[in-house]
């Protein structure tokens, strides 16, 4: 019941929120700030997950190549450099973007399919309630 008397507020069954101990003054005259402190089996839960997380990125993403040669093949360059632009002249007029798209755009029209006729209501209002009479 110790955690009760410094603070935790219960949230649910077995659920509780991270406990808050009031500010409180020790025997020796000391006055303690309040403060917040781990639940019970926090600290575990937290290691577990540390673990866990640690395990996925050490285990998940492999450092060397599948050859295992050590060294991993470099991508060929794909691009020739200096890149050189055409030229403009300078009576020549400058263009402008194209629109890829004339609107408005229209669409093929769907076909009309004959209307079928409604099913009709299969309950009669006003509904007895009072089924005993039956």
């Amino acid at each position: 019941m110790e955690w009760l008397r410094k603070g935790a507020r219960p949230v649910g069954e077995g659920t509780f929120v991270m406990p808050w101990v009031r500010t409180y003054v020790r025997r020796d005259g000391t006055k303690v700030r309040g403060y917040s402190r781990w639940a019970a089996g926090g600290r575990r839960e937290m290691a577990i997950l540390v673990t866990v997380g640690l395990a996925v990125v050490v285990l998940g993403n492999p450092s060397s190549s599948a050859d295992g040669t050590g060294t991993s093949p470099r991508p060929a360059a794909s691009a020739a450099y200096p890149v050189k632009f055409p030229e403009l002249r300078k009576g020549q007029p400058r263009q402008g973007p194209k629109p890829s798209v004339s609107y408005p755009i229209r669409f093929p029209e769907a076909r009309k399919t004959p209307s079928r006729p409604r099913p009709g209501p299969t309950v009669t209002y006003p509904i007895p309630w009072d089924r005993s009479a039956r």
